[in-house]
């Protein structure tokens, strides 16, 4: 099966299995697991903070920077189709309280503009009924977006325009990872305009649990009380911890495999008929196309028939996310088998699959 479903899907690879294997550990709920210490370390490093805290998973870094920065009433900027809005099961109201006001965004890329337009501004008039405007989250790479990259300026001009009205601001940087590789602008320099950053270890990277929430020494020191508060606490982590520190060391430069083969398979598929696709959008890893006749559920099981896993994103659309399990041959295959489908008759013998 070629697994083309999330960057997810890794499994750890041979030297990375003991990385694990040989990690010291302690208990990180007391803080004493030295390895869970050194990826938080090494992290901020990268990252250019004070600071980073190890957590579990990127839905769980992101509501712990979200808690950490308001309180219960708040409302938050974002991205209308941002992974904190639209793919963490309503987390933000449920855990802290929070409304989400989307931002007209483009591939998750919008402007200062959109942002002033947004914040709520009081008035003698009007009674304090509105929510305070507290925090902006951007989101880069964007995963709806296709995997887009920010234009560097055009991100620094939107965290100004926050501050410039008191906002925090928060990164959403799951693929930082990618954004970084592809424009060969380091993560230190993406992350500076933010109060806190969420990077993922699990996706391009491929370690099989974790995510880290970096900031200022005081910004991880509150952010550590709501880890522990949402049910964080992973005692000898260090095992799982070791499998991020490897990927950090030794993955990140290979991004640029998956960066080439992701483009290789968007110009494929913008050659066959019914598949529609501007290859020239996707930048990092992610392929996001659409099917100009056929429903995306019948396809995609049309095409796991024949040995290629895609995902479903909505009645047409499709996502495609190359890995470091995917090689030349893995890409290749994935369009014929995506081509041969679509010119066939199999997706009709699945029209009717229960899903």
């Amino acid at each position: 099966m070629i697994d083309l479903r999330s960057d997810t899907v890794t499994r750890p690879t041979p030297a990375m299995r003991q990385a694990m294997a040989d990690a010291p550990v302690g208990d990180d709920v007391y803080g004493d697991d030295p390895t869970i210490r050194a990826l938080e370390q090494r992290t901020a490093e990268l990252l250019g903070k004070e600071d980073a805290v190890f957590m579990v998973s990127g839905t769980m870094t992101n509501q712990v920077a979200l808690r950490t920065h308001t309180e219960a009433g708040d409302e938050v900027l974002a991205d209308v189709g941002a992974h904190i809005a639209v793919l963490e099961r309503g987390a933000p109201a449920a855990l802290s309280g929070l409304t989400i006001r989307p931002l007209p965004g483009r591939n998750g890329v919008f402007t200062a503009d959109d942002v002033r337009a947004a914040i709520r501004t009081p008035h003698p008039f009007l009674p304090a009924v509105q929510p305070p405007t507290k925090l902006l989250c951007l989101e880069n790479t964007h995963n709806l977006g296709g995997g887009a990259v920010w234009p560097l300026e055009t991100l620094r001009e939107v965290a100004a325009a926050a501050r410039s009205a008191g906002l925090a601001v928060h990164l959403d940087g799951a693929r930082l990872w990618n954004a970084a590789v592809a424009t060969s602008v380091a993560e230190s320099v993406w992350s500076e305009p933010f109060d806190s950053v969420s990077v993922c270890f699990s996706k391009g990277l491929g370690a099989p649990v974790g995510s880290a929430l970096a900031g200022s020494q005081a910004f991880v020191s509150r952010a550590r009380r709501f880890k522990a508060l949402f049910g964080g606490g992973i005692r000898q982590g260090g095992i799982v911890a070791a499998g991020a520190l490897w990927a950090l060391d030794h993955h990140r430069e290979r991004l640029a495999n998956d960066h080439a083969r992701a483009h290789r398979m968007a110009a494929r598929l913008a050659s066959i008929p019914d598949v529609a696709i501007d290859a020239a959008a996707v930048e990092t890893n992610i392929v996001r196309f659409r099917l100009r006749r056929l429903s995306a559920a019948a396809f995609v099981d049309a095409c796991f028939a024949r040995g290629v896993h895609l995902l479903p994103a909505g009645k047409a659309g499709v996502r495609a996310v190359v890995h470091l399990e995917i090689g030349d041959d893995d890409i290749e295959r994935a369009c014929d088998v995506i081509a041969g489908v679509l010119a066939g008759d199999e997706v009709a013998a699945f029209a009717g699959a229960p899903r």
